[in-house]
């Protein structure tokens, strides 16, 4: 197998950003941990945290790998989109992709994402 220093180079930097995604994910399961709070905005971090952090950004106010920074999303929006697939009427999504499907699993949970989401 003939491996070129580009192709280890790419190999590594994959690797890197691989951990560099893991760690940040541990980082803020373990600064949740001290938190025990049972309220609307942090029962929402922890659907976020558990649902949404696959495509968004462990941090709403930033893009993630697949979805766009969801920081202020409007309950309205958020039901649109995680339970219907849908934008609400006169929305402009942030990119034309239609990835997201639907999650009609999170109905009861949205006004805690929303909480979180502010």
């Amino acid at each position: 197998m003939n491996l070129t220093v580009a192709t280890l180079h790419g190999r590594l930097r994959g690797e890197m950003r691989w951990r560099a995604s893991l760690i940040a994910v541990l980082a803020l399961v373990v600064a949740g941990c001290g938190q025990n709070g049972n309220d609307a905005a942090s029962r929402g971090k922890q659907v976020y945290l558990t649902e949404c952090i696959a495509c968004h950004n462990p941090d709403p106010a930033r893009d993630g790998v697949l979805g766009p920074a969801i920081k202020g999303a409007s309950r309205e929006l958020l039901e649109a989109k995680v339970l219907r697939g849908a934008y609400p009427p006169g929305y402009t999504p942030k990119r034309a992709t239609a990835l997201m499907p639907p999650i009609p699993k999170l109905a009861p949970k949205i006004p805690d994402l929303a909480a979180f989401l502010r």
